[in-house]
This record gives structure tokens, sequence and C-alpha cells, in this order.
């Protein structure tokens, strides 16, 4: 039996041919085609299933784990804050492409599935996954069910409130979001954030991150304040210790509403810095939380974690 599986992220788009075992047996990935509108991601995804070379009636059904939020009932990305467009139809020109049953969950969902049926999670009734990536996102077990909610966003997390004076905006519009803070698209603001109300600007003019902008302001991704951190830059520290906080509230949040044994975490950006990731989460997380602490690691799936999810979409209930 072979199923494909697809991850649809606001910057990458993944499709794999794999088995009920888990095995990714063929793959390719491309930039998300952003200039082409909404009907362009399916289209898309359509031509890179073709160019995996399997015969149509190999394909048990396809599964596809996305940005959102979603509607999971028709297959449609309704708001895709790290997208510049909406209501994103994935499902219908699937189905008319391939025949098959073509399952859609948020890629945070379909993380944890891939994590309950694949990974850490096995044989775990109550975890949970959280990616730190271009977004934030997370996807939930409780009680042994998947939790989906009335149109499949029943865990964006990262779209919870961890600042209520709203000092910066989310990609969905909205204010004072985790995801405004502390994901790989919206770092840049923080720090820019942060040297102002910390009044840092002499220090930042001393930093290495100055070095690198040369005063192009403009220039700055989450990528820089992380390497520079890694070689030992005092302010970029500062500011990460501090996004450390930030990051435990949001894992606080995620304790206190699911109640979870385990939570893996991925994404680019906890993969790329795990230790400056990971570490300040385990320190701040727990004078934060009042329910008995789950064990928090990185996932064991690394970054194939969502594609596995979305195999075993085509094999499981969940």
């Amino acid at each position: 039996m072979l199923a494909i599986g697809v991850d649809l992220g606001g910057t990458n788009l993944r499709v794999a041919a794999g088995d009920e075992r888990g095995n990714i047996l063929r793959r390719v990935e491309e930039r998300v085609e952003r200039d082409r509108g909404p009907e362009g991601v399916g289209k898309q995804i359509i031509r890179m299933t073709h160019s995996l070379d399997l015969e149509t009636e190999e394909i048990t059904g396809i599964g596809i784990g996305s940005l959102g939020p979603l509607d999971i009932r028709r297959g449609v990305i309704v708001l895709a804050p790290n997208l510049p467009f909406n209501n994103v139809p994935l499902k219908e020109p699937l189905e008319k492409a391939f025949h098959c049953p073509i399952r859609v969950l948020n890629d945070c969902s379909a993380a944890v599935l891939g994590e309950r049926v694949f990974g850490a999670g096995k044989g775990m009734d109550n975890s949970c996954y959280v990616t730190i990536s271009s977004g934030i996102g997370c996807g939930a077990y409780v009680d042994g069910r998947l939790l989906l909610g009335k149109d499949g966003n029943a865990h964006e997390m990262g779209h919870t409130i961890i600042d209520y004076s709203g000092r910066l905006a989310c990609g969905c519009g909205r204010r004072g979001h985790w995801e405004a803070y502390c994901s790989g698209n919206n770092l840049p603001n923080y720090v820019r954030l942060w040297i102002k109300e910390n009044r840092a600007e002499k220090a930042f003019a001393k930093s290495m991150l100055a070095e690198l902008l040369h005063g192009d302001m403009s220039r700055l991704s989450a990528k820089m304040v992380f390497d520079c951190a890694g070689a030992g830059d005092e302010l970029c520290l500062r500011i990460l210790e501090d996004l450390g906080r930030l990051n435990a509230i949001g894992f606080a949040n995620t304790i206190a509403a699911y109640d979870p044994e385990l939570i893996t975490v991925g994404g680019s950006v906890t993969l790329n810095n795990q230790r400056m990731i990971m570490e300040p989460i385990g320190r701040y997380v727990k004078e934060l939380s009042v329910n008995r602490l789950p064990e928090i690691k990185v996932t064991p799936l690394g970054g194939d974690v969502v594609l596995h999810g979305a195999l075993a979409m085509s094999f499981t209930n969940y």
C-alpha cells in the first residue's frame, strides 16, 4: 500500500510517497509558488505528485498537512497568515486529479498524528506537538482522540495571547499572539521592539548583528539573530533569553489547555537552533505551569514529522 503525504507550509511544499510502516520512498520539495494565486497551490501539488512517477491506481489516498486555519470538511485554507492569499482550495482539485480519498488536516495535527503512529507518541493518549517555524502551531491528542474542533482548528496555540497589551501584530492581523513574537517570520519585529524598549541602541551598535546589517534593519532575519548568539554575541544572547520566556508562556498555555504527558517540538527554527530554543523553555516553563509538567523534547522525526502524519492519514482513522 502506498500513499501520498503533503507538507504545505508558508515557505516550502513537500510531497512524498510512503508505505504503512512510515517509510518514505520518494519525495520532492519546492518553494510554494506564491505568485500563482490560491488555485496555484493545488496545481503545484498535483504537478509534484505526478513527478513522483507513480501509477494512479497505486495511490491508496492523499493526506495533506497544511498551514491554517482551515475548513477541513471542504479542504480549504480559510486564512493563511504566512501566504499572500486566503481561501486556498486543496481537496477538490486533488479529488478531480487522482480520484482517491483526500484528507486535510492542520500541519500540526498531522504532525502529532505522525508522532503517535510512527514517533515518540506511540502508546500515549495525551500528547502534543508544537512547531516553531515560519509560524507557530500545535496539534493535540487528549484521552486518545485527535482534537479538531468545529472547523479543524482546536489547536491554534500560535494565535493565543501572550501579550495582552498587543505591542506586536501577528500575520493574521490580530495583536499580541505568540506567533507575533517568536515565529521565524516575526522574530525580527520582536528584536526591533526589544532594542527600543530596553534602550539598547548603543549595545546594538556594538553588536555582531549591527555589523551584519550595515545599518539596514530591513535585512534583519531570525537566522542572523541565532547565528550571532551562537557566536557569543551578548546582545543576541540577551534577546534570545527573553524570547525563551515568551516561548515558555506559550508552552505553559499549551500544558494548561491539554495536560499532555509529552510535548514534542519541531519546525525549522527549533531544529536548527535546538539548544537555544529548548533550554530556556525548560527553565521558565517550571515557574509558569500549575499542571504536572510533561516531557518536552525535540521530535525524533525531525523535519519529516508532518510528512509522516500526512502518510498516516491514509492508513489510520485517527
